[in-house]
C-alpha cells in the first residue's frame, strides 16, 4: 500500500482515523529553512474538524509535534517527522458497521484488495489521513514562498447549485476565512450556509468545488512529457478523498472556443518580461509553468456518509439497510480547501526543487 508522495521533496503519511496517531515524514527538505510549529499549527487549524457548524463535531484539537529534522526553528536537513495524536476518537460509533459495504465508500474496495480493512472511521481512507499532508504542504509553503515568493490561495467556488461571484485575481486570504464557509463572496456564502444546514437536517450532503490561484510562479517547472505540471497537480488532487474531478486554466470550457480565442498572446510586460495578455492555459504550456498564475478547479462528491437510510450488503453477502452514525461533514468543500493548498505545495515544492538540479547543471 503506497502511502507516498514526490519525488524529490517526499512524503510518507501514515495512521488510521481511529488509531492512536497519524502524521508524516517528510524526506528531501533543504537544511535551514526556517519553520515554526505555528505556522505548520495555522494551516492544521484551517483543516481540523470541529472548527463550526458546517462540519463534523469531532473536537479535535489537531496540536502538531516536531519529532526529528528540526532544531532552533531551522531543518536540520534529515527526515522531518511531524506527529498529530488522535484524542476524540468515539470508535464503539462504528461498532454498526464493522461487518456493512458503506455505498460509495472505501469498505468494499479495501477489503476485497487486502482481505482485512479498518471499519473504525474508514482507516486510511479517513480525510483524517490528510493531516500529513497538511502539515507537510505548510512547510513546502514556506519552500516555496522563500524561494519565489510563490503563494498558493483556494477557496470554495461551489456548493450544489450554487457559486460564488468575484474577480479570481484579487481574492485574499480574509476574504476566504471570513465565512465558515470559505467562499469569498458574502452572498453566496450565506447561501451556502443555509443550505448545508439544511441538508444536515435532511441527513443528507453536497458536494462542490475549490477553485485555486498560484501567484509568483517561478517559469520552467514541470516536464514536457510524463512529469507535466498539470499533469503531477492533477495526481496530486485527485489523491484527495471525496475528489472527483480536475481541470485547470480553461479546463472544459475550452471545447467551446476556437483557436484564435483560447490562445495565449505573448506580449512584453510593463517590467519588461515575457508575458501573456490572457491566461486560457491556466499558467502551464507544454507541461511547463510559463510564469503566469496557476488556476485550477477541483470537483468533490456529496459526502459518502449520510444520516439518510441507504440500501446495501454486508459481508455475509446479504442486502441490508443502513443509516450512519457518527460525526462526519454534510460538505467537505469548507475543509478541503487547506487541503488542496497543501497538495498544490507539496506538487510545486517538488517540482522547483527538481529544477534546481537542471538549473545547477
Amino acid at each position: 500500500m503506497s502511502s507516498s508522495f514526490g519525488s524529490t521533496f517526499r512524503i510518507h503519511t501514515f495512521g488510521e482515523s481511529h488509531g492512536p496517531a497519524v502524521g508524516v515524514v517528510i524526506d528531501g527538505c533543504p537544511p535551514r529553512l526556517p519553520i515554526s510549529r505555528e505556522e505548520i499549527q495555522f494551516d492544521l487549524d484551517r483543516r481540523r474538524p470541529g472548527q463550526s457548524s458546517l462540519v463534523t463535531q469531532r473536537d479535535e484539537k489537531d496540536t502538531v509535534e516536531i519529532l526529528s529534522g528540526w532544531k532552533d526553528g531551522l531543518t536540520l536537513g534529515s527526515p522531518l517527522a511531524l506527529l498529530v495524536h488522535n484524542r476524540d476518537h468515539i470508535s464503539g460509533a462504528y461498532d454498526h458497521l464493522k461487518d456493512v459495504y458503506r455505498p460509495s465508500h472505501a469498505d468494499f474496495s479495501t477489503d476485497k484488495k487486502y482481505g482485512i480493512r479498518a471499519h473504525e472511521g474508514g482507516g486510511r481512507s479517513s480525510a483524517r489521513e490528510t493531516i500529513g499532508r497538511v502539515a507537510a504542504g505548510a512547510v513546502a509553503r514556506k519552500l516555496l514562498s522563500m524561494s519565489a515568493e510563490t503563494e498558493i490561495l483556494a477557496w470554495v467556488h461551489q456548493i450544489h447549485q450554487i457559486s460564488g461571484s468575484y474577480d479570481i485575481n484579487t481574492v485574499e486570504l480574509n476574504d476566504v476565512e471570513s465565512s465558515p464557509t470559505r467562499c469569498p463572496d458574502p452572498s453566496a456564502a450565506t447561501k451556502m450556509t443555509k443550505a448545508i444546514e439544511k441538508a444536515r437536517k435532511e441527513g443528507d450532503s453536497l458536494g462542490g468545488i475549490v477553485q485555486c490561484r498560484v501567484s509568483n510562479v517561478p517559469v520552467g517547472l514541470g516536464d514536457p512529457v510524463f512529469s507535466k505540471l498539470e499533469a503531477e497537480l492533477a495526481k496530486a488532487m485527485m489523491s484527495l478523498p471525496a475528489s472527483k474531478g480536475f481541470d485547470i486554466g480553461s479546463g472544459f470550457a475550452s471545447i467551446e472556443m476556437t483557436g484564435s480565442e483560447h490562445n495565449d498572446a505573448f506580449v512584453i510586460g510593463e517590467s519588461g518580461n515575457v508575458t501573456t495578455e490572457s491566461n486560457h492555459s491556466g499558467g502551464v504550456q507544454g507541461g511547463i509553468t510559463n510564469g503566469s498564475d496557476i488556476t485550477f478547479r477541483v470537483a468533490f462528491k456529496p459526502t459518502a456518509t449520510i444520516a439518510s437510510s441507504q440500501r446495501t450488503v454486508n459481508t455475509s453477502g446479504e442486502e441490508v439497510e443502513i443509516k450512519a452514525k457518527g460525526r462526519h461533514d454534510p460538505c467537505v468543500l469548507p475543509r478541503a480547501v487547506p487541503m488542496v493548498e497543501a497538495m498544490a505545495c507539496l506538487a510545486l515544492a517538488d517540482a522547483l526543487l527538481r529544477q534546481s538540479a537542471v538549473d545547477y547543471l
